[in-house]
C-alpha cells in the first residue's frame, strides 16, 4: 500500500545533520513479574553491548534506562522511572542492577507513560537515536478484555501520538517482543515501528537480547550514514509541491543508492531478515490515536512465533528494498518537525 503526501512549497524544515559516529540509545524496559530474565541479560551484558557497537562502527555511545510497571491500583511502585542518558557504562550497569521485576497487576503495562519519558529526555541534535522498547504487554487501552483502563492511558498519554513526535524527531524505534505472551498485540507493536523506520524483533526467551541490541545498532548507524542522500530526494519533491509516494520514492532512493555501492548491515533472524510491514500493519500506522485503533485492530492469534533456539546476527551487504523503504518512512517524519 502506498502513501501520499502533499508538501507544499515553503514547507521544508531545516533538517538537523546527524552523525552515525555519535549515537543516543536508550532502553524502554518492561519492569513487572515476568521481565525478570530480560533485565538480567541487559545487566549482565551492557558492557558486551556497548564494546559490540564502539568495536564496529567506532561510535560515541551514551546510553539512557527508562523503567516501567504500571498505574494504581494496578502497580503500587511506580509507573515509570526515568535515568536519563550517561556515557558511563558502570553507571547504566548500576541502574540496571537497581532494577528489578515485580508487580504488574492486570494485563496491560504503561507502555505509553514510558514512550513519553523516553521522548523528553536529552538527546544530542546530531546523534543517530534509537529506543529499543523491550515488552512483553500491550498499552492501556488496546484491548478492553482483563484492562483496567480501557479506555487508554489515565495519564491522557497516546503511544500513537507520540511515537509519532518521536520520529519527527529522528527517534529510531525497536520493539523487542518477548513471545509469546506479546504474540496477539505484535501487528500493533509493528505498527509503531514502522512510523519511526524501526524494526519489530521477535524474541522467545532473553539469551540473544544481546545480539539483538548490538545488531539493531550496528544497523540504524549504517542506514544514517546514506540518510543524506534520502533527504536530499525527499526534499526535491517537497520543494517542487509534489506528491510523495512511498514505493515509488522507496524504489527511486534504493536505485540511487545501489548505484553508489551502498552497503548496510542486516540485523537477521536465522539468516532470514526480519518481517516487513503487511497492508494491514501500514494501515494501522495511519491511524493516529488509541480510540480509532482499540475500533479496527484485529487480534492476531496467539501462536508462538520465535523460538528460544533462534539465532540473531548481523550480515554487511549491499543495502536492501526494506531498508530504503525504512529511510523514506524516516526522513519524511524528520521533515514534518518544524
Amino acid at each position: 500500500m502506498a502513501s501520499n503526501i502533499q508538501y507544499q512549497k515553503g514547507d521544508r524544515p531545516d533538517l538537523a545533520k546527524h552523525d552515525s559516529s555519535v549515537l543516543d540509545l536508550v532502553f524502554a524496559m518492561d519492569c513487572t513479574g515476568s521481565m525478570s530474565s530480560y533485565i538480567n541479560t541487559a545487566r549482565d551484558n551492557i558492557r558486551n553491548i556497548v564494546e559490540g557497537i564502539v568495536a564496529a562502527e567506532k561510535s560515541d555511545v551514551r546510553l539512557a534506562l527508562v523503567e516501567y510497571r504500571d498505574h494504581p491500583p494496578q502497580e503500587s511502585t511506580f509507573v515509570t522511572r526515568v535515568h536519563d542518558f550517561t556515557p558511563s557504562v558502570g553507571t547504566m550497569k548500576k541502574w540496571l542492577a537497581a532494577c528489578s521485576a515485580s508487580g504488574g497487576g492486570d494485563t496491560p503495562e504503561a507502555v505509553a507513560d514510558a514512550l513519553h519519558d523516553v521522548l523528553k529526555l536529552t538527546w544530542r541534535e546530531n546523534a543517530t537515536k534509537i529506543c529499543v522498547l523491550i515488552s512483553d504487554a500491550p498499552p492501556h487501552g488496546l484491548d478492553p478484555n482483563g484492562d483496567t483502563f480501557p479506555n487508554g492511558c489515565p495519564a491522557g498519554l497516546d503511544p500513537m501520538v507520540t511515537v509519532r513526535e518521536l520520529a519527527e524527531k529522528g527517534i529510531t524505534l525497536y520493539s523487542v517482543g518477548c513471545e509469546p505472551a506479546i504474540n496477539k498485540y505484535r501487528d500493533f507493536f509493528m505498527a509503531l515501528v514502522y512510523i519511526t523506520g524501526g524494526q519489530y524483533v521477535p524474541l522467545a526467551g532473553s539469551k540473544m537480547l544481546t545480539q539483538v541490541i548490538i545488531g539493531g545498532a550496528q544497523e540504524e548507524i549504517s542506514l544514517e550514514k546514506w540518510m543524506a542522500e534520502v533527504d536530499e530526494e525527499i526534499k526535491r519533491e517537497m520543494d517542487a509541491g509534489r506528491e510523495i509516494n512511498d514505493e515509488e520514492m522507496s524504489h527511486m532512493v534504493h536505485k540511487k543508492l545501489k548505484s553508489k555501492g551502498a552497503v548496510a548491515q542486516h540485523l537477521r533472524q536465522n539468516n532470514v531478515g526480519l518481517d516487513i510491514a503487511s497492508d494491514d500493519i501500514k494501515k494501522y500506522s495511519e491511524i493516529t490515536n488509541m480510540a480509532d485503533i482499540r475500533k479496527r485492530y484485529k487480534m492476531a492469534a496467539p501462536t508462538p512465533m520465535a523460538r528460544s533456539s533462534d539465532v540473531y546476527g548481523c550480515e554487511k551487504g549491499m543495502l536492501s528494498m526494506p531498508q530504503a523503504m525504512r529511510m523514506v518512512q524516516k526522513s519524511k517524519a524528520r521533515m514534518k518537525r518544524k
